[in-house]
């Protein structure tokens, strides 16, 4: 789980959500969660997505692309946990077109949410190493895939972070919720459920190397 570029949540309980993502500099204004808002009082992760999807639709029409959802635990995964959630972050892109499409600007536009406070941020940049996920199927919501998670005979790591993506890879693979570090990750097809400790994204394609040759 790597990524070459930005990374968002710099909201207090959120540094270092996605084990994807590295963090950026950058203008942010963060405001009070929405009075009454239901969704984001109890962050729950698929009103979430949808509530963020809306506000891009919203502001930007329908032409952006979906790439990420990072999903920070209250507990580590390898400890005493039901799976509560501290924060969600959305990440999406948008192209902007001026003067006819000779010229045009690209955002990443990055919404962090925790049980107090609704963050926005928008970075002139690129989003790399992911699928769009915007036509994808997602049959396996975030609660069957945690449970699923602690359900298998599988060491958890020792980690609060969890990132659904379409990674980019030499085979090309399912959306899927990794549970996880740069260290050990599990990984739940969002589509099947299967589960796998290894990237379906580099299966058949995994650096193998003799014990002792490691540099």
């Amino acid at each position: 789980m790597r990524k070459f570029l930005i990374m968002f949540f710099a909201v207090l309980l959120m540094g270092a959500l996605c084990v994807s993502c590295e963090s950026c500099q950058g203008n942010k204004k963060a405001q009070p969660a929405p009075v009454g808002e239901e969704a984001v009082a109890e962050l729950n992760v698929d009103n979430l997505i949808a509530m963020d999807k809306q506000e891009m639709y919203i502001n930007y029409g329908g032409d952006y692309r979906w790439f990420e959802t990072c999903i920070l635990l209250e507990n580590y995964l390898d400890e005493e946990n039901d799976g509560a959630i501290a924060g969600v972050s959305n990440v999406f892109q948008v192209v902007t077109e001026y003067e006819g499409g000779k010229t045009f600007d690209v955002n990443v536009v990055l919404y962090s949410h925790t049980k107090t406070a609704y963050d926005k941020e928008v970075k002139d940049a690129f989003w790399v190493g992911d699928y769009p996920m915007n036509d994808e199927v997602v049959k396996i919501d975030y609660k069957k895939a945690y449970d699923l998670v602690m359900a298998v005979n599988m060491p958890k790591p020792h980690s609060k972070h969890v990132v659904l993506r379409k990674e980019i890879g030499p085979v090309e693979a399912n959306p899927q919720y990794i549970f996880g570090n740069q260290y050990a990750q599990i990984y739940v097809d969002a589509v099947t459920g299967e589960v796998s400790d290894t990237n379906p994204a580099f299966k058949g394609f995994e650096l193998k190397m003799p014990l002792g040759e490691w540099p």
